[in-house]
């Protein structure tokens, strides 16, 4: 399965595609291989690439071009994504914020196979440009049309980081149910922190990976 992790800068996306990685290798303990495919070549914040010790120690392969251990930001990718997929049975790629960051998946989305992606869309109604259900879809649209397939998954990821509360998720309710009936999604996906109870319908319990780079 190819899961494709998409959203806004800042949405929290990076840290839900790790922990979605890790995850899975404790879901298949070794019976299914896991990687993770750094696709952000556009901003050099908040890159799977910097975790790659944590999420290697737990069982995930973590590929990155190589231009991403340098300070350069080159539009290049220097792996194979269809051939990635391929080789591992659960692969996880996570790409740059926006239609920009789209644009470097699109050029790569023929190569895949449509009928094992996943698309989930990542957003945080704390963040500014993704405060609105009409403003979050928006920006999909943008992105959609550039890698030409549609999101069939939303994530609700509504966090304000360390003062993140139950309440905060809670009051985010609303829009993401607004997003969803846009999408024409049935379900959505809720990111609860570790550490604070609170469990709405379909909560994925999520641990801090991708640190302040401030």
């Amino acid at each position: 399965m190819v899961f494709i992790i998409i959203g806004h800068y800042g949405s929290g996306k990076t840290n839900f595609a790790c922990n979605i990685a890790e995850k899975l290798v404790e879901k298949y303990a070794g019976g299914e291989t896991v990687a993770i495919a750094d696709l952000d070549i556009v901003n050099p914040y908040f890159r799977t690439a910097d975790y790659t010790a944590e999420l290697e120690a737990a069982g995930v392969k973590v590929i990155a071009s190589n231009f991403q251990t340098s300070t350069l930001d080159i539009p290049s990718l220097t792996f194979d994504l269809a051939a990635l997929s391929g080789e591992y049975d659960n692969l996880i790629i996570d790409v740059g914020g926006d239609d920009e960051g789209a644009k470097v998946l699109g050029r790569y989305m023929n190569a895949l196979d449509k009928g094992k992606i996943s698309i989930l869309y990542v957003v945080n109604f704390r963040r500014y440009l993704t405060r609105t259900a009409e403003d979050a879809l928006e920006i999909l649209r943008e992105m959609e049309a550039v890698t030409g397939v549609k999101a069939n998954n939303l994530v609700n990821n509504t966090n304000l980081a360390e003062e993140t509360t139950a309440e905060v998720i809670a009051e985010s309710t609303a829009e993401a149910d607004k997003l969803a009936g846009f999408m024409d999604v049935k379900n959505i996906i809720t990111v609860v922190p570790e550490g604070i109870d609170y469990k709405p319908l379909n909560a994925f319990t999520a641990k801090i990976i991708v640190n302040k780079p401030w």
